[in-house]
């Protein structure tokens, strides 16, 4: 990938810069002095802005980044000889480096899926053991909405998945790093499908819709919060996640959740997906691999024109075996964006 044009790139969300709502908040709160570690004024109204969404029984903490967020959820529920059931694609399995097996001491039981999404059926297999001290004992059900193949459960799948973990003596968490664009994709609140059916923790992410940095961990089941969030604060401490100077993230929170930012972003991320699947949709040597319900475009490319593409608008191959590639939009993608890209695959494309 050549460094010496500026250019938009496709590989994450994370690639773009911080809305200029957010830049101007942290220029507001870069005022005085100020409680450090969220006594703040600013923490607290964020605090209090993010529980409306989820439900005044609610417990929120902040953190630097995702891992770190996930991280702290699952030290919550879990003991070191419990398990954690997730998808074989979910970020706690294959980004994250180790760091919740290595925090929580739990073992991942990785299922395979073929939509990144777990169900009931994929899930039952590996309910087994409970009580023989020769295994570890299952306890967490971790989900990620939207999924890492940028599909969205509905509320009635997460409720058949918290029924069933609720029958198990188990909880839910649900990594949300793109938690706004599965509002978005479905047209619901958040506590619809987070807190209104039964799930017990979520991270409610920031940097991929124009943080700088900055993600929320929620306890939101009313019959699980309290108790679970309990220990929250010093594993938080413990993994080093906590911001000294809080307030600048509880700013940037808060101008996401003004006017519904956080919403509009997610939802014009989610267009620029549709409007690039629709355009790639037009050539018959590509073929799309999931339904685009989020901001992402998961796409079978010839494996030749993927190097010269990625040349002038880079992003990631998802699988080498099969020359798939995802193709993310961010809040700040555009249309012309969308048509220089498509453009240049016809190009390349043509000279195959």
């Amino acid at each position: 990938m050549s460094q010496t044009l500026p250019f938009k790139s496709f590989a994450s969300d994370n690639n773009a810069g911080a809305h200029p709502a957010v830049m101007e908040a942290l220029q507001r709160a870069n005022t005085a002095h100020a409680l450090a570690y969220g006594g703040d004024a600013l923490t607290e109204e964020a605090v209090k802005r993010i529980q409306s969404h989820f439900g005044d029984h609610s417990r929120m903490f902040f953190a630097f980044n995702g891992t770190g967020a996930n991280v702290i959820a699952l030290q919550a529920m879990t003991r070191s000889f419990h398990s954690i059931l997730c998808s074989v694609s979910a970020h706690v399995n294959v980004d994250e480096c180790g760091a919740p097996e290595k925090f929580t001491g739990c073992k991942l039981i990785a299922i395979p899926t073929q939509d990144a999404k777990l169900t009931p059926d994929l899930i039952a297999p590996h309910l087994h053991g409970f009580g023989v001290e020769h295994h570890s004992q299952p306890k967490v059900i971790a989900l990620t909405q939207s999924s890492e193949y940028g599909t969205v459960y509905t509320p009635d799948e997460i409720r058949a998945i918290t029924t069933l973990a609720k029958q198990h003596g188990m909880y839910v968490f649900m990594d949300g790093a793109r938690l706004a664009n599965a509002a978005a994709h479905l047209g619901l609140p958040l506590r619809a499908f987070t807190s209104d059916v039964g799930v017990d923790a979520v991270s409610f992410g920031g940097t991929k819709n124009g943080l700088m940095m900055g993600e929320a961990v929620v306890f939101c089941n009313p019959e699980t919060a309290s108790h679970l969030a309990s220990d929250a604060p010093f594993l938080r401490k413990q993994s080093m996640q906590l911001c000294s100077k809080m307030r600048f993230i509880a700013a940037q929170f808060l101008a996401l959740l003004d006017n519904d930012l956080w919403l509009h972003n997610a939802g014009h991320a989610n267009q620029m997906a549709q409007k690039l699947a629709e355009g790639l949709g037009r050539f018959p040597q590509i073929r799309l691999t999931q339904p685009v319900q989020a901001n992402a475009v998961f796409a079978v490319l010839p494996k030749e024109a993927i190097a010269p593409l990625q040349e002038r608008h880079f992003f990631y191959v998802w699988n080498e075996a099969l020359n798939e590639v995802r193709l993310m939009a961010a809040f700040d993608t555009t249309e012309e964006d969308i048509e220089r890209f498509l453009a240049s695959v016809g190009e390349v494309l043509e000279r195959l």
